[in-house]
């Protein structure tokens, strides 16, 4: 179990002679980031559950993908078996105090979890290129997309939101050239046959509102997890430093189903690329703390850099490197070193390397990659060990009381409290069923967007009982939707002051208050409009969203 006490979280230890080395993560310095590298079936599942308890036990909210379904096992305590007890035996570790830890289940399809939602216009056009696999151009025509949007007051919230705008923008071309540029049906067309891909691998899922509230993410409970009274796997007593740290309560373990949502590798990229800059967006600056406000793991970290352009890499580089001061730890878990681009790796200070293997020239790089890059140690000959490493065995290298990395120990990473393996259906459900968000975003709201108004404003042009009572013929457009006054909201001034003196929501959900704001921001002229922001990787790369 990963043990809570005033050195830090307990990941592994080893027994050398009567001597014990033991390798603690100080929590002053988690939020420095961490690393977890090995080959498959190394044992890497294992440390992050172990971690994630250790966390858990200090009242740190944990966020980690599901990508085996094996993860869900937290929710429930561990039990004593005769394969643990051997190992632990073997290993000279100390037994595990089993107990559950606090589960929050979540799942971008709404099937195995409570349903996670994002706006189109809170993605952006920056990480939907990315998704849609566009080229630079494309991208250029995307952004002109939400810029027109912006402009005419019309919000993105759905995927047939964008859908409709993409093809408004596309039949009025010729009317936009002027003020945005060439906007070739070429382009629009490639946008919308990526929306098509994505809207079959289940993405419309995931756009719309209720829109995730970050700070759901971040709960912590009062009461400690109940401990079942079971005897130690090999017969001796429980340790006593297995107490868990319960000064302000345990932090919730949020599990996001991923099993299925790695068939759409770019969507579960975007997604978790999403989520962190909705957390460095959300949270204040806070510099270092005594421990995190929330730590990150993302899983097959690979797929985030995978194909990314340049200007991607950078920006997750630089969020990375800032979000530290919000508090926030991220850890990256892939199978090779090489996955993650050295910038990104030179900000990451704790190691857990679990075993490599040398079978082909680039494995024979990363295991030369990873010795060069972890403190040496004079006892081992670390490019030699990475590659005899055993299932659970791992090189740790932390950061210090004055962040420099420890020497490299070789240890035993402990076994985790929680169960091993995924819970049953019939758990999932009752964890469902006792969630403190249970009932919150299950039902989807579909409030008028651009899909409405442009539907609407393309009625009004046909029917012939939109021409005015005073006689006159209709004005004149050709066309050029750019001309048209800005459409009035269907919903009364009175209305839009309701929602917002009976307020409560986030500001990154587009109230009725809120978009009338917009809708006045657009008529009083263009300069305004362009200040209205996407949450795309935060405040730094594209303003704040006020």
């Amino acid at each position: 179990m990963a043990a809570t006490n005033e050195a830090g979280i307990l990941i592994g230890q080893r027994q050398q002679g009567s001597a014990s080395v033991q390798c603690f993560l100080r929590p002053d310095k988690a939020n420095r980031h961490g690393l977890i590298t090995g080959a498959t079936g190394t044992g890497k599942t294992i440390t992050l559950q172990t971690l994630a308890e250790g966390f858990s036990r200090l009242g740190v909210p944990v966020f980690m993908a599901d990508i085996k379904g094996d993860l869900t096992g937290i929710a429930q305590a561990g039990k004593s078996t005769e394969k643990l007890a051997k190992v632990l035996a073997e290993r000279a570790l100390p037994a595990p105090e089993f107990i559950a830890f606090p589960t929050t289940l979540w799942d971008v399809f709404g099937e195995q979890g409570h349903p996670v939602r994002a706006t189109i216009s809170d993605l952006g056009p920056l990480l939907l290129a990315r998704m849609l696999n566009l080229n630079e151009t494309q991208a250029g025509v995307l952004q002109l997309v939400f810029k027109i949007a912006d402009d005419d007051g019309l919000l993105l919230l759905d995927l047939k939101d964008l859908r409709a705008m993409c093809q408004h923008v596309g039949d009025n071309a010729s009317s936009y050239t002027t003020e945005y540029g060439n906007i070739s049906a070429a382009s629009i067309g490639a946008i919308q046959r990526g929306l098509m891909q994505i809207e079959g691998q289940g993405g419309e899922k995931f756009f719309g509102e209720p829109m995730l509230n970050i700070a759901d993410f971040m709960q912590t409970v009062d009461v400690a997890p109940q401990v079942p009274a079971a005897p130690a796997p090999h017969g001796g007593a429980a340790p006593s430093w297995g107490g868990p740290a319960m000064s302000q309560g345990f932090g919730v373990v949020n599990v996001l189903a991923a099993d299925k949502l790695m068939n759409s590798p770019r969507l579960y990229a975007t997604f978790l690329l999403w989520m962190l800059s909705e957390l460095f967006e959300t949270l204040p600056e806070v510099g270092d703390l005594d421990k995190p406000k929330m730590v990150f793991f993302f899983d097959e970290a690979h797929l985030l850099f995978n194909d990314a352009p340049k200007v991607l890499i950078e920006r997750i580089e630089l969020v990375v490197r800032l979000v530290r001061s919000k508090g926030v730890g991220v850890y990256f878990v892939t199978q090779n070193p090489l996955d993650i681009p050295d910038t990104v790796l030179a900000q990451l200070g704790n190691r857990v390397q679990h075993a490599l293997r040398a079978f082909t020239p680039r494995d024979q790089k990363a295991v030369k990659s990873a010795a060069e890059t972890m403190r040496a140690n004079p006892g081992l000959d670390i490019g030699t060990v990475i590659t005899e490493l055993g299932v659970g065995e791992a090189l740790v290298s932390l950061l210090d009381e004055k962040g420099r990395p420890t020497i490299t120990e070789r240890v035993y990473v402990l076994p985790p409290s929680s169960q091993i393996g995924p819970i049953t259906a019939q758990q999932r459900q009752a964890l469902l069923e006792s969630s403190i968000v249970a009932g919150v975003y299950e039902k989807v709201v579909d409030r008028e967007s651009a899909f409405e108004a442009i539907k609407g404003r393309t009625q009004q042009k046909l029917s012939p009982s939109a021409t005015p009572a005073t006689g006159q013929a209709p004005a004149r457009t050709g066309g050029a939707p750019a001309a048209e006054p800005p459409a009035a909201p269907e919903r009364g001034i009175l209305d839009g002051l309701g929602d917002l003196m009976g307020g409560g929501a986030r500001r990154t959900r587009a109230s009725a208050g809120e978009q009338m704001i917009k809708s006045a921001a657009s008529s009083i002229g263009r300069e305004v409009g362009r200040q209205i922001i996407r949450g795309v990787l935060g405040s730094i790369f594209g303003g704040s969203r006020r």
